[in-house]
């Protein structure tokens, strides 16, 4: 990798850092291709990314946004899991660490918040981003559903009324 190539990596890293909610290091323990393969499909489906980066080119892109306190993390063979939605690289990734033993989660970053792999794993636990979406909708429709059935039970009361009279004449 020449010397023009490597600072268009650290630019790349840095545009992705300077966009992303949240940041989760990984070290890999030989995982094979397949795993590899199937992890980055996961992390996908989620709406994050996973990037292998040389760790020395990583460091230099951090340097000017939140996530500086990363650095540390940064040893080894490490990969770097990112995602814009705060939860979903998080959830991704400590999903992926239950089924195999080739990847460990060093730790991570929620903006200038640093997280220790337990705070990662804790952060993979809440619900994401579209969940509490959802749930947000869910509570503001119920009042309204709620609203329509109280119109709608008088008239279901009288008929039921009308019903028993009917059969009670017969």
């Amino acid at each position: 990798m020449d010397r023009l190539q490597k600072a268009d990596s650290v630019a790349q890293l840095n545009a992705v850092f300077n966009e992303v909610g949240v940041v989760v290091i990984t070290r890999n323990l030989g995982m094979s291709v397949a795993q590899s393969t199937a992890l980055r499909g996961k992390i996908r489906e989620a709406g994050a990314t996973y990037k292998v980066a040389k760790n020395s080119l990583a460091k230099l892109a951090i340097a000017d946004t939140d996530y500086v306190g990363i650095g540390d993390f940064l040893t080894g063979p490490t990969a770097i899991a990112t995602s814009v939605d705060p939860v979903a690289a998080a959830k991704a990734v400590v999903d992926f660490a239950k089924t195999t033993d080739k990847i460990e989660i060093v730790g991570g970053s929620m903006g200038s918040q640093v997280l220790d792999a337990a705070g990662v794993k804790a952060l993979a636990s809440m619900p994401s981003l579209d969940e509490l979406r959802a749930k947000l909708i869910g509570l503001v429709q119920a009042p309204a559903t709620k609203i329509a059935q109280l119109q709608t039970a008088p008239a279901a009361k009288l008929a039921r009324v009308f019903a028993a009279y009917a059969d009670k004449a017969a």
